[in-house]
């Protein structure tokens, strides 16, 4: 079930080789040849994703033949895929950056390639991808209103769509239970959201629970009986824990598993032996709690093969005989195996990335701050491989897009790039950020600009006397509401940043407010109780929106904005490039036409990490 929208400076690292700034912009940036691996449903074949003619497709690789490319894209990556039984392949691809993500099939004997929803305008969410039906998936389209989703029986064979349930007007979410059937949908009136369920497949929807926007209660997946549900729930606690509900009663029925310190929100399952297996949570690194003994000894095992790695399992076929391993770090993104558990065999599946060496990278440091009001803000912090006992160095500020996200411990190719070059790297978890519970969470309320951007300077403060920051070599930069972040930096306090790059960023509130996407529509009551309300809170919005403030900026800024970006509409950086050249302030300015909220074709990536590596050196080195 899908979610409704709803210090101390750790000690000295080993030296080791000099900087990496002898590797390739391009080798931090360039699509690996090989990854997203997948296994078929009966593991005899995997399939992968690798470039031709610079973007993603999908190739399979079967026992005894090459290896066969099954999808000739051109245009853009596409954004996902997975099997539909063992000659099929589905995936999911927009257009040019708009999010109107199409679903297309890929029939691997024929060659066929079929768009499922050839509808302009409209954006395919995956519903369920019935594991047990191989001609057959439900998925939600906002073709008959743009703002919410109807579901649809899709034949994979014929390409018939059939109307499986109709949106009655505000739901948001839908939910299944094993056998494939629509069992409860999330209702919401942009501030309360409703659960729906019904006991029998075709039966009437009756109303189980309503929260506020500010709880959690994520209905996951049923029981294996199909009579309760297990949900992510911080109802009546702080942190977010997994628990057993019976819709009958209407009561939590058991608590699954809870922390104290993080929330937990994702619950795995066995489709074969109907016993949930692992939950996962986040604290400065990914853990996981597994319950059943097969998993445990599973995972055991695998860590045992990879100490220092993290090890995931990212795919499996039906009998859980063959799986899809993962083996990664900080400093690489590692391999991926074919693990044959019959023969307990590792097979190697690809080095996603041998051209950047793991022992030239650098490691990304779990480090705590305090804020100015007393909260503990959580980051990494990433030193120059060889610079880890330096003092006064140059540093980039990289607060996280969102802003309800947060930034973890992992392979980021972006943070080596710089940290390559010479820059460190502080990336915090501010107010608002997920997963610390819900008051750190509600911290954040109307405090875009405020104190969510205090906790962004705090670390700063922190660097500089922790005596890692050279405080005339800091410059900001991020995305989305990063790049909000960077604009509200430097025009709340100017003094700290030497320069500044704006990646999608926000610059005006009520222009923002006011060009969301449609189907964000059903939240924007929520929106202005977390951001502010145009005309209730219109003196905080403009406060807050750094294009009214642009005669505060002093540091030079480079802004990068796709033409097509549905979230973030480009007069955003329209607004905040013109009013600074208005001022006769130079700034720089790359639009990208064939991309949206970020830059994911390959080239544009080159030129936007070029074009950021010569303005920070320009002010940095």
């Amino acid at each position: 079930m899908k979610k409704p929208i709803t210090a101390a400076l750790a000690a000295t690292l080993l030296a080791g080789p000099a900087l990496a700034a002898d590797i390739p912009l391009r080798d931090f940036f360039r699509t690996p040849e090989q990854g997203n691996f997948t296994v078929s449903p009966n593991g005899d074949s995997v399939a992968f994703l690798a470039p031709w003619e610079s973007r993603r497709n999908i190739v399979v690789r079967r026992p005894g033949k090459s290896d066969q490319r099954v999808t000739s894209i051109k245009d853009r990556d596409l954004s996902g895929y997975f099997w539909k039984g063992n000659d099929r392949l589905v995936y999911t691809k927009d257009n040019g950056g708009d999010e109107n993500f199409h679903l297309y099939s890929v029939d691997l004997s024929s060659g066929e390639t079929r768009d499922l929803t050839p509808f302009p305008g409209v954006r395919a969410e995956i519903v369920d991808g019935l594991i047990d039906r191989d001609d057959e998936l439900l998925v939600g389209l906002n073709k008959r209103n743009p703002e919410i989703f109807d579901v649809y029986r899709v034949n994979l064979k014929t390409g018939e769509l059939k109307l499986e349930a109709e949106n009655p007007g505000k739901v948001a979410s839908w939910g299944t239970d094993h056998d494939g059937n629509i069992r409860v949908a999330v209702e919401t009136d942009g501030v309360n959201n409703t659960v729906m369920y019904r006991d029998e497949p075709g039966g009437k929807f009756r109303k189980l629970l309503t929260t506020t926007f500010r709880e959690n209660f994520t209905p996951l997946f049923f029981t294996f009986d199909n009579q309760r549900f297990y949900a992510s729930s911080n109802l009546g606690r702080d942190k977010s824990a997994i628990v057993e509900y019976d819709p009958k009663t209407g009561k939590e029925v058991k608590e699954i598993y809870a922390r104290g310190d993080v929330d937990v929100d994702g619950l795995g399952y066995s489709h074969k032996r109907k016993v949930i297996t692992c939950a996962d949570f986040e604290t400065d690194k990914p853990g996981r709690q597994c319950f059943d003994p097969v998993s445990s000894e599973l995972y055991a095992k695998l860590q045992a093969s990879f100490p220092g790695y993290q090890v995931d399992i990212q795919s499996g076929d039906r009998a859980e005989d063959r799986f899809v391993v993962a083996v990664w770090n900080d400093k690489t993104q590692g391999k991926r195996y074919l693990y044959d558990k019959a023969g307990d065999k590792l097979t190697l599946l690809a080095d996603v990335t041998p051209w950047l060496p793991e022992d030239r990278m650098a490691a990304m440091k779990p480090v705590q701050y305090q804020s100015r009001d007393g909260l503990t803000i959580n980051g990494y912090l990433t030193l120059p491989r060889g610079k880890e006992s330096a003092k006064d160095l140059p540093v980039i500020i990289n607060p996280h897009g969102g802003p309800w996200a947060r930034d973890s411990w992992h392979f980021n190719p972006e943070v080596q790039f710089f940290a390559s070059r010479g820059w460190a790297v502080l990336q915090m978890n501010y107010r608002g950020s997920t997963g610390y519970g819900r008051k750190f969470w509600e911290a954040s309320f109307k405090q875009w600009g405020g104190t969510m951007q205090d906790d962004v300077s705090d670390g700063v403060d922190w660097l500089v006397k922790q005596g890692v920051a050279d405080p005339k070599k800091v410059c900001i930069y991020g995305g989305s509401y990063g790049g909000y972040a960077t604009l509200a930096g430097i025009t709340k306090t100017p003094e700290l940043y030497r320069c500044a790059v704006d990646y999608v960023g926000v610059s005006n509130l009520f222009t923002f407010m006011k060009t969301i996407p449609p189907y964000w529509k059903p939240f924007l009551d929520s929106m202005y109780e977390m951001v502010g309300n145009p005309d209730k809170d219109k003196a905080l919005l403009r406060e807050r929106s750094p294009v009214f403030h642009v005669d505060r900026i002093q540091a030079p800024l480079l802004v990068l904005q796709g033409a097509k970006d549905p979230r973030v509409n480009i007069d955003e950086s329209n607004q905040i490039v013109d009013a600074l050249k208005k001022r006769g302030v130079d700034v720089e300015y790359i639009v990208k036409d064939n991309e949206g909220h970020g830059f994911h074709n390959e080239e544009n990536r080159f030129a936007a990490y070029g074009a950021m590596e010569s303005f920070f050196k320009k002010y940095l080195d």
